[in-house]
């Protein structure tokens, strides 16, 4: 059969045999089962996340991974009473389809369909949203904090991947809650090998015994009968309990933060899982626990590559073969053209570092690190850190670039006001995913940085055009040391311009006209420029004369080209890829402080609408923002009070 997206012919896809998965609609219906069909469950759920990432893509090894875990969980808790959070929950496609959105799973992703993460108002049973890490502990014990001033006994379960634990965030949360006591239940998905060593069936019957009621009700008999001991051998009865159970177990770090420690155990058992969660839920005195799950990322996975972060996310594939079905740009990503720029830079210039907050691959610096191998740190998911870090880099006289996503650079934002700005540290932010994602949504959109950057004095910020503009603007971050920099770009594929081999440095806060007219302007930031380009070329054909220009900078404005562009023309269209009080309001603002307003030209600012855009193709969500070359037509038809055919209206100048 033909594929009508690429034109290419496969062999029809046979349907996957799921019988026991189809009578499960709820997890209900899933408690109703006898544990022995459990493994059932958990090979067919396997074979239909499997089978749906094949059509739709999306984040699919660390679904795959948490299979048995989350039938485990939603077989012995109570669900949705008991509130069961995904940290990131990327991994929550089993999830999803066990909670009654099986129906709908192949939608996931795309426009009005399910979203990629957990989100409350998709249902009853993703009681907290999520698309950043780290959060799922904060928010599990505010809602368990809630629930006992309620009067309430529903548990609160939070499942935490152990990159996650890589933010100061999560042992914020783990030290409020070992110091509150909370009755609380941490999963630690151990997908990295980063804490424990491997599990067998020696540790997974240890952490069955420590989690029963036997166990658990001698320990309190041993601690009430030291409780009577004089103070130097309660001391001593108690760190015998602490350690004994850490050298055998490995949790004596978790018991440092007050959590009573289960683990390690095989998260693809679930004749152990199920039985470690029954004694975990049946012990409702033991304030917070934590039970450490060891899983294989991406297990059962059908692709040839064994490197992990492959799959992490992935484009619709063969459930067979597991080859690719994605259509391929000819133009190379933004983000590959940046790595092979700052590249570039540093061949010339030893002082330049690249710094990454767990997204080597995603930022392009694993071509970096290749490269230069002591020049790339990648500080795991902590972003507070990463930009601290490079200030230090900075004050010491290196060229540190910060390169981190835009809604990730959002947890580092008093680190760049008070750690860089403040300081005026020349750290470099190469800001990729500027702008609106795609498919991941609003939690993942790079739609606030002009705003917040371009408010911090002595902050340079710069949005890149095409790839040309790219290169250079690395070559101009390389070369500025007056203080903080930033440059912009976006998600996916670049315009296919030439790209130059060498960059040059632009002058800062200079833009650049690349079309000349007379009665409208438009004046655009970052990649709409193409789109102001093609709005132009419709408006001439109704006899409309279009000037366009690119900024460049959204800070320090190019007051003069702003200004002559008011002057000189009826209407002034400023466009970005960002939010409301960014680069449009800036240059409002400057037109009103030199009283440019009162005789100059109609100033339109477009800009990504006051609220968050549904997830769903990037063209598909620009459109819905009203940022394309249609919707600039229409705009400066109505200021001209024109039809589309450049005809003026029936009671309009």
């Amino acid at each position: 059969m033909a594929c009508p997206a690429h034109g290419v012919k496969m062999d029809a896809k046979k349907p996957i045999s799921t019988p026991l998965l189809d009578t499960i609609h709820s997890p209900h219906e899933l408690r109703k089962l006898p544990r022995e069909k459990l493994a059932q469950v958990a090979r067919e759920l396997r074979a239909e996340v499997i089978d749906a990432a094949s059509e739709t893509g999306g984040h699919f090894g660390a679904g795959l991974g948490v299979v048995e875990l989350t039938v485990a969980l939603h077989y012995v808790f109570d669900t949705p009473q008991d509130r069961l959070i995904w940290d990131v929950s990327h991994q929550a496609y089993p999830h999803k389809i066990l909670t009654g959105r099986r129906n709908r799973i192949r939608t996931i992703r795309k426009r009005d369909g399910l979203y990629g993460f957990t989100k409350r108002t998709e249902s009853p049973y993703d009681p907290f949203g999520a698309g950043h890490s780290s959060t799922s502990i904060s928010a599990a014990l505010g809602m368990a904090t809630a629930r006992d001033l309620a009067g309430r006994d529903n548990d609160i379960i939070a499942v935490i991947g152990d990159g996650s634990m890589s933010a100061g965030m999560a042992y914020e949360a783990m030290n409020h809650a070992g110091a509150t006591d909370k009755r609380l239940i941490v999963i630690l998905n151990d997908n990295g090998m980063s804490i424990a060593p491997a599990v067998g069936a020696l540790t997974n019957y240890l952490s069955w015994l420590v989690s029963s009621r036997p166990f658990l009700t001698l320990r309190d008999m041993a601690k009430q009968l030291a409780s009577k001991f004089p103070r130097q051998l309660r001391e001593a009865a108690a760190r015998a309990d602490e350690y004994a159970r850490g050298m055998v177990l490995g949790g004596t770090l978790f018991e440092e933060l007050g959590f009573y420690y289960i683990g390690p155990i095989d998260g693809h058992d679930l004749d152990t899982l199920v039985p470690v969660l029954h004694n975990v839920r049946k012990a409702k005195d033991i304030g917070p626990v934590l039970v450490h799950v060891i899983t294989e990322k991406g297990k059962g996975h059908p692709f040839k590559s064994e490197d992990a972060e492959k799959y992490h996310a992935v484009a619709p594939f063969d459930p067979q073969t597991g080859e690719s079905r994605a259509a391929k740009s000819n133009a190379p990503s933004y983000t590959s053209v940046f790595a092979q720029a700052l590249i570039k830079e540093a061949e010339k210039d030893e002082r330049i570092v690249a710094i990454t907050a767990a997204m080597p691959s995603g930022t392009g610096l694993d071509k970096f690190a290749e490269r230069f191998p002591d020049r790339m740190f990648d500080v795991g998911i902590a972003e507070q850190h990463a930009v601290t870090f490079a200030s230090g880099m900075a004050a010491e006289g290196y060229k540190p670039y910060a390169t981190i996503y835009s809604t990730f650079l959002q947890r580092g934002f008093d680190q760049v006001v008070h750690d860089v700005a403040l300081q005026k540290l020349p750290v470099r932010f190469a800001i990729d995913r500027a702008g609106l994602v795609g498919n991941d949504g609003a939690t993942h959109a790079g739609t606030f940085d002009i705003t917040y950057l371009t408010c911090l004095p002595g902050m340079v910020v710069m949005a890149a055009a095409d790839e040309a503009e790219l290169v250079h603007m690395v070559a101009t971050s390389a070369a500025y040391d007056e203080g903080p920099i930033a440059l912009r770009y976006p998600r996916g594929a670049g315009t296919g311009v030439d790209i130059p081999e060498e960059g040059r440095p632009l002058e800062i806060g200079k833009g650049r006209i690349l079309r000349q007219g007379d009665q409208v302007a438009i004046l655009s930031l970052g990649t709409r420029l193409a789109e102001a380009l093609k709005a132009a070329r419709a408006l001439k054909t109704a006899g409309i004369s279009v000037t366009v220009a690119d900024a460049r900078f959204a800070k320090p404005l190019d007051t003069d080209l702003i200004e002559r562009l008011a002057r000189n023309h009826e209407v002034l269209v400023t466009i970005e890829e960002g939010s409301q009080g960014g680069f449009g309001a800036h240059v409002l603002e400057h037109l009103a402080r030199v009283d440019a307003l009162r005789h100059g030209a109609r100033v339109i600012p477009m800009t990504i609408p006051d609220r968050f855009i549904a997830h769903g193709s990037m063209e598909e969500q620009y459109a819905d923002a009203g940022l394309q070359a249609a919707h600039i037509e229409a705009q400066v038809l109505a200021a001209l009070g024109l039809d589309r055919d450049g005809v003026a209206r029936i009671g309009k100048a």
